[in-house]
């Protein structure tokens, strides 16, 4: 199953864009902080994500301020130029 739910910050936003299909599409860059338990001890994590919106959902997220804060949750997949990782959000809380 291919399947991640982030809390994170919203850090940057692209321009609405539109896929071949006429669909709506914003990138987005997306920042995690907490705390974790690895091995019995605490570790600070820390990272940013890049993250994209298709769809209905689009209208939504342009909407949100930079640094609020969420839950993201959608499926990752390869970056189209092959060079990293790329969080497809499918749901927003």
């Amino acid at each position: 199953m291919n399947r991640l739910v982030l809390s994170a910050q919203l850090v940057e936003r692209g321009a609405v864009r539109y896929t071949p299909a006429g669909l709506p599409a914003c990138d987005l860059s997306l920042k995690h902080e907490s705390q974790v338990t690895e091995a019995g001890q605490p570790r600070k994590v820390f990272m940013e994500m890049r993250a994209v919106v298709i769809g209905e959902l689009t209208q939504r997220l342009v909407g949100l301020e930079i640094g609020a804060a969420g839950t993201f949750a959608g499926f990752l997949t390869n970056q189209r130029n092959g060079r990293g990782t790329v969080l497809h959000v499918t749901e927003f809380e």
